[in-house]
């Protein structure tokens, strides 16, 4: 029997079978996927089958997934969702503040698992105006980079209609810090979801975790069966977002302004940190590139030379 995980409580998997059916699966204690090791080897996404005793036997061939490494664990890592065809990345100023490390982080594992992002820009009815021009410049910046930014207040429910095209039809996974409003966004996308949500600590500015597991949602269906299906994927927040198996000369590459630079460096390995001739770091002086984004790709540098993130297996 095969079908869809729509949803991981961490030890059960729900399963919608290709007849339509919900199954409550489990998997056994030993079971890996070859080439990888994650604290969870099935993902919201996966196409499984199911045997008897609803049991997982095995997991189809993945077109992408979204990867991040596991908090304290750093043989292993952790997998958002699979097949997915977009992710949002929620992200807001203030109310929690999202540090442009974290986006540049999201940006350059999505990068790696070809996974067009969006970056969307929450809480906008609670900025200030120094708050307000400081969106509008992320917004630029990554703009000129290639990202799509949308700017919305699902409070309000102010630009959320905007995204409904964006969404139609296809599989979006939903990410960001706690507190940034996912719950609240697909509430307001799918008003029958009813997902909890919970208030901003004033004391620390951090969200709190309102989803504690990986669900698919089905925002919409056309009954005709001639477009696809709506799926959200609502993951827990997270705090940090460490990039796991890349190899240092693989970092430029996804980090698209950076890469694009690269290429007339004098020397084909340059880091672009100290060697002659190095058309990134002329390009940064010349704030053809921006410092946060320097910074970012810098930070996952030194991620890999510490040895934060070991080799999978």
């Amino acid at each position: 029997m095969r079908g869809l995980v729509i949803k991981n409580t961490g030890s059960w998997y729900t399963v919608r079978t290709d007849d339509g059916q919900l199954a409550e699966c489990k998997i056994k204690g030993n079971f890996r996927l070859k080439g990888i090791r994650s604290t969870n080897p099935v993902a919201v996404g996966d196409r499984v089958q199911v045997g008897d005793g609803g049991w997982i036997t095995g997991v189809e061939d993945r077109r992408n997934y979204i990867i991040r490494k596991s908090i304290n664990l750093s043989k292993q890592c952790h997998i958002l969702a699979a097949n997915v065809d977009q992710a949002l990345l929620v992200v807001t100023v203030n109310r929690p503040q999202t540090s442009t490390t974290f986006i540049d982080r999201f940006l350059a594992s999505a990068e790696a698992y070809r996974v067009p992002v969006i970056l969307v820009f929450n809480k906008t009815d609670l900025l200030d105006e120094d708050e307000q021009h400081y969106q509008q410049m992320m917004v630029a910046l990554y703009e000129s980079i290639g990202y799509e930014c949308r700017q919305i207040s699902a409070a309000t429910g102010s630009g959320v209609e905007q995204l409904r095209p964006l969404l139609q039809g296809k599989i979006t996974l939903l990410s960001g810090n706690s507190g940034v409003g996912k719950s609240t966004l697909i509430n307001c996308l799918v008003p029958d979801a009813c997902l909890r949500t919970a208030e901003i600590s004033d004391a620390h500015n951090t969200g709190t975790h309102t989803t504690t597991f990986s669900e698919m949602i089905e925002a919409s269906s056309d009954a005709s069966g001639e477009s696809s299906p709506t799926y959200l994927i609502d993951t827990p927040g997270i705090k940090g977002f460490g990039t796991f198996d890349m190899e240092p000369e693989e970092i430029t590459g996804y980090f698209p302004e950076i890469f694009s630079f690269s290429k007339d460096c004098r020397f084909s390995n340059c880091t672009h940190t100290h060697e002659p001739g190095c058309a990134v770091l002329k390009a940064l002086d010349d704030h053809y590139i921006a410092q946060s984004r320097y910074q970012s790709y810098l930070s996952m540098l030194n991620d890999k030379e510490e040895g934060k993130y070991r080799e999978a297996y």
